[in-house]
């Protein structure tokens, strides 16, 4: 193991934290929206699927240096992997959003909620545009 790799995997950042955080985060939202709705299966089998990853997050971190450099973000190449499967999630989300709005107008539907969440990516992507432009 080379030294970057060891203060990959050893040093615990903010920014590892702030992931596994947003996970447990995440289980809470799931726990508070399922008892506010009387779900008490969703919000407890939320709350412990968000935990178990949140747990699995610390784990993988100690063992995979692709986790550990996800979750700490100092790896250039691992940042890169990173924002090319986020590129190709987010491209696969848009055309999920555009393939539902398709057929809930065939269906004699107002395409509603795909309407939405395509404006919503539509001016996320504008927006990142303009500011990333600016920013280089």
């Amino acid at each position: 193991m080379s030294t970057g790799e060891g203060a990959t995997r050893g040093a615990w950042s903010w920014k590892r934290w702030s992931t596994v955080g947003a996970a447990v985060l995440c289980g809470l939202a799931y726990l508070v929206a399922g008892l506010r709705g009387g779900d008490h299966t969703f919000a407890f089998v939320g709350l412990g699927l968000m935990l178990a990853i949140a747990v699995l997050l610390l784990v993988l971190a100690r063992t995979s240096e692709t986790v550990a450099g996800l979750l700490d973000r100092r790896d250039e190449r691992i940042n890169r992997i990173d924002g090319d499967a986020t590129s190709f999630a987010g491209m696969t989300l848009v055309a999920a959003v555009l393939v539902g709005f398709v057929v809930e107008v065939a269906r004699g539907q107002d395409g509603q909620p795909y309407a939405a969440l395509g404006a919503i990516a539509g001016v996320a992507y504008v927006v990142a545009l303009v500011v990333l432009r600016i920013r280089r």
